[in-house]
């Protein structure tokens, strides 16, 4: 089969022909029509997880993907071959297997039957962003009426987390550039901070005086780059990056913490739902073919995706 991957650790992600994987128990093999890109790839891709997680080479790229089943493994029964299914492949040793390919395993409980409403581009974008952008709103857990502020609202986390925000009756203050005002605004936003027009937290302030009641941090690595100083105090924090950490969070009279997307079917399906009834728009901005899949990484890396890239396969 041909797969993006890395051949060996430190090697750079290559177009080639890889084995295809064999069912085992508890797994499903899908013929893959289309793969999400996510910035998580890139981490892989750059052994950034090795020293912590054991990876095994050749590595295939890729998170998630939709298709058509191939065959089940032992255990399996809530799938079938030949039905049009999504899924995941979670971030466990050892990292190897990927779904920027012709066929991909994945393991059953983050297999989920497709529903008639999407296609397979629209449900291999949902998967891991969807579900990260769903664990950041439930640690938050916001009131109707309240205010919170997604920093990072232009990407493919922010665009779900913004919807699923809005849908619970919030005032979304979004951040992002006047290119994405517009379309965050259609997503449920009430405001859209220009991050490149000077102090995120300056400007929300100008807004909201006493501060925003809660903090979707979406981007940023250090406590410098995290607009903490928006949050009035007592709010929370859901970060899906490495700041701000819990002594940072605490000396700024703040509770909440690191979340981490769990992409397993319980999680995913609802979403599915949504998407499919239209209550939850799925905003792709490109599809790529897998020739040019290592393209789509190049932009997911330069943070120039606004909504998520997939990968496509041919019938």
């Amino acid at each position: 089969m041909r797969a993006l991957h890395v051949p060996e650790a430190g090697g750079q992600p290559v177009l080639g022909e890889l084995p295809t994987p064999q069912v085992a128990p508890g797994h499903v093999l899908i013929k893959v029509r289309a793969a999400g890109l996510n910035p998580l790839d890139n981490v892989i891709a750059a052994g950034s997880f090795a020293a912590m997680i054991p990876h095994e080479y050749p590595l295939v790229l890729g998170r998630d993907a939709a298709g058509v089943v191939e065959a089940v493994g032992e255990g399996v029964d809530h799938v079938e071959p030949g039905q049009e299914v999504f899924g995941h492949v979670p971030l466990a040793p050892p990292v190897q297997a990927g779904t920027l390919a012709e066929y991909a395993l994945l393991p059953a409980a983050t297999v989920v039957a497709k529903p008639d409403g999407l296609d397979f581009v629209t449900a291999a974008a949902l998967p891991l962003a969807a579900a990260a952008a769903s664990a950041a709103v439930d640690r938050v857990d916001p009131k109707p009426g309240q205010v919170v502020l997604v920093n990072g609202a232009s990407g493919g986390v922010g665009r779900y987390a913004v919807q699923l925000l809005a849908t619970r009756g919030v005032t979304v203050v979004a951040t992002g550039t006047a290119a994405d005002a517009g379309r965050l605004t259609e997503l449920g936003a009430k405001t859209v901070v220009d991050f490149t027009a000077g102090s995120v937290a300056q400007q929300v302030l100008a807004a909201h005086p006493d501060g925003v009641d809660a903090l979707v941090n979406l981007v940023g690595y250090t406590a410098a780059e995290v607009p903490l100083d928006a949050v009035r105090k007592g709010g929370t924090v859901a970060t899906t990056t490495m700041a701000p950490d819990d002594d940072t969070l605490a000396a700024a009279g703040l509770t909440g913490g690191m979340v981490q997307a769990h992409p397993v079917r319980e999680t995913t399906a609802p979403l599915a739902e949504l998407a499919a009834a239209g209550l939850l728009a799925v905003d792709v901005h490109t599809v790529l073919p897998l020739e040019k899949a290592a393209e789509g990484l190049g932009v997911l890396a330069a943070g120039q995706a606004c909504g998520k890239i997939v990968v496509t396969f041919g019938g």
